[in-house]
């Protein structure tokens, strides 16, 4: 009888971690924790963003021809997200953004470009930003 309680709280740590699976993620990629802090992704310039936080899916990629990262950022929630912006860190410490905060619906996107021309890097991280 002893070591239920202990049983117990184990299985409590195990169901908790796993109810905070985010879904799959690009490789390289390490994601964010849900009080929002930044990820220490590493992507290669080949490696696509793909992930959903605090609402607003990013997807963004490298495009060696623009000298950018292009994508998009998505309400994929029933209501308003506020205030919704994306940063890019740079392997070489530059960090890129945030792009300009914009409230976006249900179901809305917006293109997401941020220019890097001139940037020496092989390794990159992002993220949404709402509120």
């Amino acid at each position: 009888m002893r070591r239920f309680p202990m049983v117990l709280a184990a299985l409590l740590v195990i169901v908790a971690s796993a109810a905070c699976d985010n879904g799959p993620m690009e490789a390289g990629e390490r994601g964010h924790d849900e009080s929002g802090e930044e990820s220490n992704a590493s992507l290669t310039k080949t490696d696509v963003f793909d992930q959903t936080r605090g609402g607003a899916r990013l997807i963004l990629r490298w495009n060696e021809t623009e000298q950018a990262f292009v994508g998009t950022a998505e309400n994929v929630t029933s209501g308003v997200i506020r205030r919704v912006r994306v940063e890019v860190h740079l392997s070489n410490g530059t960090e890129l953004g945030p792009t300009t905060p914009t409230d976006l619906a249900s179901g809305e996107s917006m293109p997401v470009r941020l220019d890097a021309r001139g940037q020496v890097f092989d390794r990159w991280s992002a993220h949404a930003e709402v509120g």
